[in-house]
């Protein structure tokens, strides 16, 4: 059953009852209103209290709807929230745990609210590529003024109820607790009984002036990067304040039809549910557990081993981090309180947690403090000699029963593993730079990894807030075999006659934040100058990147040298006649007439190149779905989310004219589409 009814004296108790999350489904909505009528025809009944239970108040829309005849079966969601805006008794919604999306649209429906002070509440739905669409754009910033409103609408980030409370005049909560919010509505109820008229929040006037934040909807179009929902829940927003509010509600549901059915929706979607199926390994069934993660050891404190070591730290995971040398270890530490200090200057964080997480950090010089330790990941110079050697030492000291896990984006992970006595304790965690904010976490299974020690690196992923996929052992594992196939389709535009300017520009236009020239730039040439020496010398016979090559020859190595594909003051890139004149002398020497490529094109090249390499991987199994590669794009490489990921791109576009766009790339050259794309192409088959 989805709603329970009962009585506590002359106040009816309505409780949401849809595990996991209390989404408004069909049969909830019809739940409520059935039990509201009940309540409003009791003449024993003076109030009525909504809520929810297990920590969740409701999350809003049942999405697994979206499409089908339940999603605009009656009672829709507008007409639930109607119901109890027009009931003649009291309605006091009671509020505990996670209150989002339509969950926060059916709450201000009620009369007043009542809330726990660590309730979360939102309109996450730009994150689905839509708007709110039960008046949610009209009442909240009726409730809470334009300014806080349009912030949350455009940003989808919830707020605790203990924020929201304290923002001055602020009428969206009319009681915040510690615990236990049903008492306290019901309490509520009980005084408030015999108010009339009931308040409503449709009523209200929305305080601000949209027009003096034309500034910060600029801003939110630049950011937004062709997002069409962020712009329209902003205007929305305005109209709360502009126009009346029927008249905002009807333009609300005009737009949140238009999107949910639109593309971008669509993508958004899609990327929902890939990153939830990308936690479901197929082959270990739920009888295997984790294991236990009390402790972590993290080799090297540079860069990558602090950044990993704080998202251990930030959910209360004690780290011991070893370095060579003492200069390492303290320079590493104090980057790690550098970045801490930087979020409680921004308010982000409480001084005294700063020094609790740091607490709970160990440095060392010995690895015989690592003996301990549940997981140890090392994050030491990417060559496989020195990976070897760390191994051998790890597996010499470190506990039985631990997971070894390597930080490699490259090495073989099955070659790491041979040199312990327990192959099937080792995994790759390829973390993303900056560790301590990018969101991706590639998990390599090796070719003896345990089915638990991949349970733990999944289910630990998840405890530090990481989306994680599981890739095979290749070269690059999925991003990075992927990214090489990117990167080559802008070195033949380069060939043929484009600027790095133009290239990024394009794809830029597309919705990447930044083109894989500013990319290389950021991260360092040298680093894929390293990655290309070392594929020469194991394969003398493979074809140089002649230009890249010769950028790094002069020591071009991007941002940290102020010199790269672009050259720089401070971090703003600028067009370099050096390279200029390096591209010229390369087309001369190559008799190369260069070429003005359509925006368009180029975004094709490069993305249909991604498409390319991921049918290969897929078909070599080296990827278990995939949707797989297309969350490791959207969480890892900046691929825009509304656009749903490479293989999502290419669907959409169609297989059949992919193929033929990814034949005309490479004509007068050996080259053939990978054959999976080539075989969905011909059957008429997808990647979704």
């Amino acid at each position: 059953m989805a709603i329970h009814y009962e009585t506590q004296g002359r106040t009816a108790l309505i409780r949401i009852d849809n595990p996991p999350v209390n989404g408004l489904g069909h049969s909830t909505r019809e739940g409520i209103v059935s039990g509201l009528r009940s309540a409003l025809d009791d003449s024993g009944i003076d109030a009525i209290v909504l809520t929810g239970g297990n920590g969740f108040f409701s999350a809003g829309a049942d999405i697994t709807e979206f499409g089908t005849p339940k999603s605009g079966a009656a009672p829709t969601l507008n007409e639930v929230i109607a119901a109890l805006d027009a009931a003649g008794k009291p309605v006091v919604a009671a509020i505990e745990g996670t209150c989002l999306g339509g969950g926060l649209e059916l709450a201000l429906g009620a009369h007043y609210r009542v809330a726990t002070a660590a309730s979360k509440l939102g309109l996450p739905e730009v994150n689905l590529g839509l708007v709110p669409g039960a008046g949610g754009t009209q009442r909240l910033p009726r409730a809470l003024g334009f300014a806080t409103a349009v912030d949350m609408i455009t940003s989808g980030a919830p707020r605790t109820a203990r924020v929201l409370a304290a923002i001055d005049g602020q009428r969206l909560l009319d009681r915040v607790v510690d615990t236990d919010a049903v008492a306290a509505a019901i309490d509520f109820a009980a005084e408030i009984a015999a108010t009339r008229p009931l308040p409503r929040v449709r009523d209200l006037i929305a305080a601000g002036d949209p027009a003096a934040a034309a500034p910060q909807r600029a801003a939110l179009v630049a950011r937004s990067r062709g997002f069409l929902a962020p712009i329209a829940a902003f205007d929305l927003a305005a109209t709360a304040v502009t126009t009346a509010f029927d008249e905002g509600l009807a333009a609300e549901r005009a737009i949140f039809t238009g999107l949910v059915a639109g593309e971008q929706s669509a993508a958004l979607r899609h990327a929902f549910f890939a990153e939830r199926a990308a936690r479901k390994i197929p082959g270990i069934g739920p009888d295997v557990r984790p294991r236990p993660v009390a402790k972590v050891g993290v080799l090297g404190a540079g860069t990558m081993g602090g950044g990993i070591a704080m998202n251990f730290l930030n959910v209360g995971i004690p780290v011991t981090i070893l370095e060579t040398v003492p200069e390492a270890l303290d320079r590493g530490l104090g980057v790690i309180r550098r970045n801490y200090q930087i979020q409680v200057d921004k308010g982000k964080l409480a001084p005294e947690v700063l020094e609790q997480r740091m607490a709970l950090l160990t440095p060392t010089l010995d690895y015989a403090d690592l003996a301990d330790s549940d997981l140890v990941i090392e994050a030491v110079f990417e060559d496989m000699d020195v990976k070897r050697t760390v191994f051998t030492k790890l597996d010499e000291v470190v506990k039985p029963g631990a997971i070894l896990a390597s930080n490699t984006s490259t090495l073989d992970v099955n070659a790491i593993a041979a040199v312990t006595s327990r192959p099937e304790d080792v995994v790759g965690l390829h973390f993303f730079s900056p560790a301590n904010v990018m969101k991706l976490l590639e998990i390599v299974r090796g070719d003896r990894t345990a089915d638990d020690v991949l349970v733990t690196a999944m289910t630990l992923g998840t405890r530090i807030g990481k989306t994680g996929v599981v890739a095979g052992v290749c070269d690059g594992f999925i991003g990075n075999r992927m990214l090489y196939n990117y990167r080559a389709a802008g070195f033949a535009l380069l060939r043929a006659g484009a600027t790095p300017a133009e290239i990024d520009s394009a794809i830029e236009g597309f919705g990447f934040a930044m083109g894989p020239f500013r990319v290389a730039d950021l991260a360092g040439n040298d680093i894929g100058w390293a990655i290309r020496k070392r594929r020469y010398a194991e394969d003398p016979d493979a074809p140089r990147e002649e230009i890249a090559d010769s950028l790094c020859e002069l020591g071009r190595y991007g941002q940290k040298t102020a010199a790269g594909w672009y050259d720089y003051d401070g971090r703003t890139p600028k067009p370099s006649p050096v390279v200029a004149d390096l591209l010229a002398a390369y087309w001369d020497k190559h008799g190369t007439k260069p070429q003005t490529f359509d925006p368009d094109e180029i975004v094709q090249r490069l993305v249909l190149a991604l498409t390319d390499e991921g049918a290969r991987i897929l078909e070599e199994g080296f990827a278990q779905r995939a949707s797989d590669l297309d969350v490791v794009y959207l969480a890892g490489y900046g691929f825009p989310r509304h656009r749903g990921g490479p293989m999502w791109y290419a669907d959409r576009v169609g297989l059949p004219t992919v193929v033929a766009a990814l034949r005309r790339f490479h004509e007068g050259e050996e080259y053939e589409p990978a054959p999976l794309l080539v075989r969905l192409a011909e059957t008429g088959g997808s990647f979704d």
